[in-house]
């Protein structure tokens, strides 16, 4: 095996029919949407967050940053990180806000936590 010195090739060798039939098949909107998501969770705060909420169920705020040993203002701004990407979501009780990971940010949250153990 040789190593490659370019992310390119040297010859122009489209296969146009081919790529024209997988690029068609491509949703644009379905690609955005996962990228976000993926995104919400690149951040080891909103990650630990995101671990917090799977270990807990419903937490709030302060029981967050106690948790994550982050400023309450700092744990406020990701979670709406993570709302915002679909993966957590709030209610509000009195004066208090409780998160929880919706369906989809269990499932992602999971997810990445299998292949994270299957690459170690």
């Amino acid at each position: 095996m040789s190593l490659v010195r370019d992310d390119r090739c040297d010859l122009l060798c489209l296969d146009l029919e081919r790529a024209e039939v997988i690029r068609k098949r491509l949703d644009l909107d379905l690609v955005a949407g996962a990228a976000a998501r993926a995104k919400a969770l690149a951040d080891t705060t909103r990650m630990l967050i995101a671990l917090a909420l799977g270990d807990g169920g419903e937490l709030c705020v302060c029981d967050l940053a106690w948790i994550t040993a982050r400023a309450e203002n700092l744990v406020g701004h990701h979670l709406r990180a993570l709302r915002d990407a679909g993966l957590a979501c709030s209610r509000r009780e009195h004066k208090i806000v409780f998160y929880t990971l919706t369906d989809a940010g269990r499932q992602l949250l999971d997810k990445h936590l299998e292949l994270a153990e299957l690459s170690s």
